[in-house]
């Protein structure tokens, strides 16, 4: 799952793996490019953590590393409450950092200042203090300990501290997408159509009396679905059982257009556990229901295959219904426009490419009045994905 963050650390780590491998081939290295290396590979392994955020076990792994890189005895990391790492000696400081702080929090400016200290081996003399910002607003401080103050450890100490501000500033853009895709979840459940729900209902109804059987059946179907829908746990679950809420589905809507539906299911078993996003399929099978059936006349046909393919599993979902506008569908993909070319289109394609990359999107071949087509493909295994 490739976010903002991760692809600019792939990227640093790419850098500094050429840069190693083509200064190296020859096992030569100047005094200049190996302190160029060093930087560089310390860089690197400050970021990860940095992108955890200001909380104590990530801070204390990222400060070591930012020590390392400005050469200090001690190194603090706060947040705006308490400080949440100290790397390096002098401990015994550490209680009045935040008092140093409040200045920087309150001005937002590198600042500079004398420590006391009454043990005579203590490296803490000066400290250099610097904000960590996220979106204009200070969220932490930088605080860099040594024996003696200089206007190079303040501009190093600086610039650290914005290099710094730049991980937790992609961290936070990497929660905030994940915070959108959640409320996207949230909104294609509350998108479950009330005419659904009332046809559901409708059409269990006129069973009641004629084939009580059928009705107590569609109404336990019913029930599974929403509760399905609407369940709390987990961003993902396994093919298997989005396909039986696909079925549910699907026998509620032939309920209520009878013969007039006809539904094509081919499933390979070998894909049944495959991990996919919660609620990724069944929005694309009403979709095909919404516009395989609703303003044709005459049945419908919709065909849902599901197959192995060696590391994926292919979908897809077919219906020979009226079609979408190829370009009010782009624009649905792109986000442009409201969901009136496609249920819940583009929020699937978003999270779809945020769990496996951009080759992982939905494929949509569709013209109005020639039915549409979408394709998903799935990788069956990948790191963080399960349900």
């Amino acid at each position: 799952m490739w976010t903002v963050g991760a692809i600019l650390f792939a990227g640093l780590a790419v850098v500094v793996t050429l840069w190693w491998t083509s200064r190296t081939r020859n096992d030569f290295l100047t005094q200049e490019q190996r302190i160029t290396f060093e930087t560089l590979h310390t860089a690197w392994s400050a970021a990860p953590p940095l992108r955890a955020g200001l909380v104590p076990e990530a801070a204390k792994k990222s400060a070591k590393h930012l020590r390392t890189l400005l050469g200090t005895p001690a190194l603090a990391l706060t947040d705006e409450t308490e400080v949440v790492a100290w790397e390096g000696d002098g401990d015994h400081h550490s209680p009045g950092a935040m008092d140093l702080a409040a200045e920087v929090f309150a001005t937002g400016r590198t600042r500079a200042f004398d420590i006391a200290c009454d043990e005579p081996d203590c490296p803490v003399h000066t400290a250099v203090l610097a904000p960590l910002t996220v979106e204009g607003r200070v969220v932490g401080v930088l605080a860099a300990y040594s024996r003696e103050p200089s206007a190079g450890l303040v501009r190093a100490t600086n610039e650290v501290a914005r290099w710094a501000s730049g991980q937790l500033e992609l961290a936070e853009l990497d929660r905030s997408r994940t915070r959108l895709v959640e409320a996207e979840v949230r909104a294609l459940r509350a998108q479950i159509s009330p005419h659904f729900i009332y046809n559901s209902l409708s059409a269990i109804a006129s069973y009641v009396r004629t084939n009580p059987e059928r009705a107590r059946t569609l109404l336990l179907d019913f029930a599974d679905f929403t509760r399905y829908s609407f369940r709390r746990a987990g961003d993902f679950t396994t093919l298997s059982e989005e396909l039986k809420s696909i079925d549910q589905y699907l026998a509620l809507e032939r309920a209520r257009f009878g013969e007039r539906l006809k539904v094509t299911l081919q499933i390979a078993p070998e894909v049944l556990p495959v991990t996919v996003p919660f609620l990724c399929l069944q929005p694309l099978v009403e979709n095909a229901v919404r516009h395989g059936m609703e303003g044709k006349v005459g049945p419908g046909h919709i065909t849902i295959l599901a197959a192995d393919a060696g590391e994926e599993a292919h979908i897809t979902i077919e219906d020979d219904g009226i079609g979408m506008d190829p370009e009010a569908l782009r624009r649905t993909l792109a986000g442009q426009v409201g969901e009136t070319a496609g249920i819940g289109l583009g929020n699937i394609d978003e999270r779809l490419r945020r769990c496996y990359g951009d080759d992982y999107g939905l494929v949509v071949e569709t013209a109005e009045g020639l039915g549409t087509k979408i394709s998903v493909r799935v990788p069956k295994y990948q790191a963080g994905v399960h349900a």
